[in-house]
């Protein structure tokens, strides 16, 4: 299913809070006057000297050496065409992003207001000083073949123009396995190109490169085969032109093994593609319409392996697969140049990774029960977390035996590890609860469907496939929010509790109710009143089947909507406490803190109730629990009550889960500090890597902790999550956005798979 993306969301995204998609963050301390002093004037001088002395060392004092440049003069921007520098910086921003989150390098966009080639190769060559490598980006062709071959003969760091080689690159890694798949060999195959632009006739070089013949190559332009006898060929399209008379596109396919569009769309019929040799390998790679659809290959030929430029469909050939591991490998061995090995290095890197066992984290981004290497999986995906080991470390070791290292790498492991520490986690976190979530949508009733954030975050969750939201409120004003903010919930259920139309249920409701509550204050009367309020009503729908998960809170008090959900739902079996839990996205990765939101002052049965609970949640998004139990104590420093409270209930945890890695009491400062832990307390279970879960001794200090961490540390936080209830409701926070309301929605449903509601 494609994804919809409304003109009115892609605006507001690009435009909310600080316009952009990227920004500088300082790396060094600058709060006090000697800080200042030392980043600039006088302390900036000794590292000038010393880069002055000697130029390398630009790479140890500066950010040099993780720093691209994302370069375009807007002339062939994605489909978008020639539409100038100014209208490209959304597109060479969102480029740079793709770099941060994907291999950790740091970009400045450059848009040049240039079309002349020696102009442009001008400008470029004036800020090597600035950079570790140059990525080329959106510049039409012939141009951009010169720009390319000039500034890699004149620079000394690594240039790629990714229109070119990117696609080049992966769909190479694609046929390779493609081929291996079939059983045929690329020498031997007959290559139909549809299309003869920088993509096109940079794929067919690296073709070339792994073996194909440029004789069995038919390339077409938009004025048709490519040959000989033509006299308005360049120097690039010459070398794939064919002596023959020309011939039409259909007749090229009649017994093709390969066909390779990156043209325009529905250029080829199902008739050409029935026409193609046994077992036929189709890329159609224009986007956002393929030359021919996957619907329409398939049907035409069952035995086709088909790939596209889409991520709706299997095989994507997709350039992020490519170029930030590439960049990546290049800038960790201060490359001076991406040449053709580095290259190949990459497309062997992909096509191998493709046939290794797909790791459950990937089968779950993708709702795929297990995906392995076959006709609909012959490149990896580009969620796969390997990407940036293999790939990035393929491309170092080229860079290395092809000469172009300035400072090779002497250890892999440590290279490897710290690859690996560049990943993080948060954004990781976040795509597996919300993949997982799509993997089987449930339905969630919202009791606050009067408000437009609730309806954002709704629009949101039902275009992705997220969940199946139920509305509960007033359908007039429900409907009217819809239409007065342009958005699409047609079929969404819409419910008013307090309606006529829902006096039965509220009877049946109420009558439950009041069998749960009769002894507790509540009359019959009473218990059916009780239903016209929707936390109530929304509460009885999960508890009776009729919903799966409830999201509830964004303009209540936190009691008012915990209290049905605990009178209704209850806990779960064998859990003697609810607890709140918060999923902080730090820099450094996800923090679970517990408990943040309901138990005042935990006994030690409630503290060990309360870190098991947590323990289990931690589990479930395949993250391994590293416990801290925090005090302001530490390994009984202090015989206060409390302290003992915490270290008791560490112990026997310890005793009774001797598979959890957990230690306490012990203070948050201490906690993270390897080196002092090392020193000082070397017994530890954290010594060798820092927690992830932090258990605090009340709730005052965990919820002082999660404030000050979301809104002075800038952390992303994911809650409240409710632990130990039995079927799943959360709370937000007052004022939550409509991304963090959308994260809930997806925590709500991933929990309800689990508890199979």
């Amino acid at each position: 299913m494609a994804q919809l993306i409304r003109k009115e969301d892609a605006l507001e995204y690009h435009a909310k809070g600080r316009p952009g998609k990227i920004e500088v963050v300082p790396t060094k301390e600058t709060k006090t006057q000697r800080d200042l002093a030392l980043a600039y004037s006088p302390g900036v001088a000794e590292p000038c000297l010393d880069i002055a002395a000697n130029p390398e060392d630009v790479y140890k004092y500066t950010a040099k050496g993780n720093l691209v440049a994302v370069i375009s003069n807007g002339t062939a921007v994605l489909g978008l065409g020639n539409i100038g520098p100014l209208a490209s910086k959304p597109v060479m921003e969102g480029k740079g992003l793709l770099f941060k989150i994907y291999a950790d390098i740091d970009v400045f966009d450059i848009e040049l207001d240039v079309t002349n080639p020696d102009e442009f190769v001008k400008v470029v060559k004036a800020l090597e000083p600035t950079f570790g490598g140059i990525n080329l980006e959106d510049i039409k062709a012939p141009e951009c073949f010169e720009i390319e071959t000039r500034l890699k003969k004149e620079l000394s760091i690594p240039i790629m123009h990714d229109d070119q080689h990117g696609t080049a690159i992966i769909s190479g890694a694609a046929l390779i396995n493609a081929l291996d798949i079939v059983g045929k060999n690329i020498a031997d195959v007959k290559i139909v190109i549809s299309g003869a632009g920088a993509s096109a006739i940079s794929c067919c070089k690296i073709y070339l490169k792994l073996g194909a013949n440029v004789a069995n190559m038919y390339m077409f332009d938009s004025k048709g085969l490519i040959v000989s006898s033509r006299t308005d060929l360049d120097e690039h399209k010459k070398q794939f032109a064919q002596n023959i008379e020309e011939i039409s596109l259909q007749e090229a396919m009649q017994g093709a093994d390969v066909f390779i569009g990156l043209s325009k769309g529905n250029v080829v019929s199902q008739d050409m593609v029935k026409g193609m040799g046994d077992k036929p390998i189709v890329f159609a790679l224009a986007n956002p319409d393929p030359e021919i659809t996957y619907d329409a290959a398939l049907e035409a030929r069952p035995d086709v392996i088909m790939a596209t430029g889409r991520s709706d469909y299997p095989n994507q050939v997709n350039n992020v697969l490519g170029f930030p591991y590439i960049f990546r490998g290049a800038l960790d061995v201060r490359a001076s140049a991406i040449n053709e090995d580095m290259k190949l290095a990459a497309v062997h890197a992909l096509a191998a990774l493709a046939r290794e066992p797909v790791p459950e984290l990937v089968n779950v981004a993708y709702n795929n029960i297990s995906l392995q290497y076959g006709p609909l999986y012959i490149i990896p995906k580009p969620m796969d977390p390997r990407l940036l080991v293999t790939v990035s470390m393929a491309v170092a070791k080229a860079a290395m035996e092809s000469g172009v290292a300035r400072q090779p790498i002497k250890d892999w492991d440590a290279y490897e590890a710290d690859l690996y520490r560049r990943l993080g986690s948060d954004d990781m976190l976040l795509r597996h609860v919300i993949n997982k979530a799509k993997q089987s949508p449930k339905r969630v009733v919202f009791s606050e469907s009067e408000n437009l954030k609730i309806l954002k975050a709704v629009q949101i969750a039902k275009d992705e496939g997220i969940a199946i939201p139920i509305l509960l409120g007033n359908e007039a004003r429900i409907k009217a929010l819809i239409k007065d903010n342009n958005l699409h919930l047609e079929g969404v259920e819409i419910i008013d509790p307090k309606s006529d139309g829902e006096e039965a249920t509220r009877a049946i409701y109420g009558a439950d109710f009041f069998e749960k509550r009769q002894r507790r204050g509540v009359n019959l009367y009473e218990a059916k009143k009780t239903m016209r309020e929707r936390p109530y009503y929304g509460c009885m729908m999960v508890n009776r089947g009729q919903a799966d998960a409830m999201v509830s809170g964004l303009t209540r008090k936190y009691p008012d909507t915990i209290r049905p959900a605990l009178e209704i739902i209850g806990m779960e079996k064998n859990a003697g406490r609810v607890a709140g839990l918060y999923i902080m996205l730090t820099k450094k990765g996800p923090l679970f803190f517990a408990d943040t939101t309901l138990n005042f002052n935990p006994t030690e049965d409630e503290l060990v109730e309360i870190t098991l609970l947590t323990a289990k949640a931690v589990e479930h998004f395949n993250i391994k629990p590293r416990i801290a139990m925090l005090s302001y104590s530490n390994f009984g420093s202090s015989p206060s009550p409390e302290a003992l409270r915490v270290s008791n209930a560490v112990a026997r945890i310890k005793a009774s889960h001797p598979e959890l890695v957990i230690d306490g009491e012990v203070q948050a400062g201490v906690a993270f500090n390897k080196d002092l832990l090392r020193e000082n307390y070397p017994f530890s279970d954290l010594v060798n890597d820092p927690p992830n879960v932090l258990i605090f001794p009340n709730l005052a200090a965990g919820n002082i902790a999660y404030h000050l961490l979301q809104e002075v540390g800038g952390a992303e936080a994911i809650g409240p999550i409710l632990l130990g209830l039995r079927k799943p409701v959360y709370v937000l926070q007052l004022g939550s956005s409509v991304r963090q309301i959308v994260n809930i929605i997806a925590m709500a449903v991933m929990e309800a798979q689990v508890k199979g509601g």
